[in-house]
């Protein structure tokens, strides 16, 4: 995406820089823990006079669109791993999914995954956009400092999940529908709303709001650290470093993010599944994190993780190829 690396970064612009922040921007969307968190990207004041903004973030919808289509299978399977309190292994839960849905039913919930794309990208765009331009006042030429991003980036994911919220929920009761339970998108919402009213669509949003903080804050942090350390040691003697060393660095922050906030994102996913809590703390985030830990363990708090790793390699390599074509028919280049 055509970024303003001196402002973002403070990085020197060059292919190899321009092609790790790409890696980074798809690796953040689809190793993530639900839905995108990382902070949103910069664009230059040109991009956003002559309204070439608006085309990066389509052909970034489309890119997501298209991904989150081909590995739907992995993400369903996430859910219900994460949901399940039993200790089925990947294979066996994914033949009582095929058994009880046919093939078909994989792709049960990614219909709305891929609505809530448009609006869930233009909010934490304009977000983030208004908060960037509240934190910077009078200094507008002066790039954001670290923590600025930071504070920027998370308080766009905050407003942006706050407004499309309703829609995860959705998506995680149609992933999880029997056969026949649901006529579309519509008529779960109406029968969710008729039997547990309207408080039931923001099930699991403090854990969800809170898991924002140590996946955009890490990942930041670990990625803007290890980007200096590249410059210092790459700069000077202008060398290139291998393909090789830019992946590892764009996948270590992400991964580490991911794995800092997963246990607050299954446990998202356990309340929202909950049609009625038998008790009032099994509705509570205090409640759900102490019944996985008693009785399946710390390890309880990562079930569903393996398909979620195991989905990034492909959702990365459709998410860059698609956004690559697209990006060249809206006119636009990809770097």
């Amino acid at each position: 995406m055509s970024l303003e690396l001196e402002e973002v970064t403070g990085a020197t612009g060059d292919v190899f820089e321009d092609f790790l922040i790409v890696f980074r921007r798809c690796l953040a969307k689809y190793l993530d823990i639900g839905e995108d968190m990382n902070v949103p990207d910069d664009f230059t004041p040109t991009e956003l006079q002559t309204g070439k903004w608006w085309r990066h973030l389509l052909a970034g919808g489309i890119a997501g669109a298209v991904s989150r289509t081909c590995t739907a299978p992995l993400d369903r399977l996430k859910v219900f791993l994460q949901v399940n309190p039993t200790r089925e292994n990947m294979i066996k839960c994914l033949v009582k999914m095929i058994n009880e849905g046919g093939i078909s039913g994989l792709w049960r919930g990614n219909g709305i995954n891929v609505i809530k794309i448009a609006p869930e990208s233009a909010l934490k765009f304009a977000a983030y956009e208004q908060v960037k331009r509240l934190i910077k006042g009078e200094k507008n030429n002066q790039p954001l400092e670290i923590y600025e991003r930071f504070v920027a980036g998370a308080t766009a994911g905050a407003i942006s999940q706050t407004v499309i919220y309703p829609l995860e929920v959705l998506k995680t009761r149609l992933a999880l529908r029997k056969t026949g339970q649901y006529n579309g998108i519509l008529d779960a919402a109406k029968k969710i709303y008729a039997r547990e009213g309207l408080k039931c669509f923001y099930k699991g949003y403090i854990p969800n709001i809170l898991g924002i903080v140590p996946y955009a804050g890490i990942d930041l942090a670990v990625y803007e650290t290890l980007k200096k350390k590249y410059i210092n040691k790459y700069q000077s003697h202008n060398e290139q470093p291998g393909m090789l060393l830019l992946l590892a660095c764009g996948s270590a922050s992400c991964t580490l993010g991911q794995v800092c906030s997963y246990p607050l994102a299954l446990v998202r996913t356990r309340l929202q599944a909950q049609e009625k809590a038998a008790k009032v703390a099994e509705g509570t985030m205090r409640g759900a994190f102490r019944e996985i830990v008693q009785r399946e363990g710390l390890l309880g708090l990562y079930r569903g993780i393996t398909p979620n790793f195991i989905k990034v390699i492909p959702a990365v390599s459709i998410s860059y190829v698609v956004y690559e074509y697209a990006s060249r028919s809206l006119g636009v280049n990809m770097t």
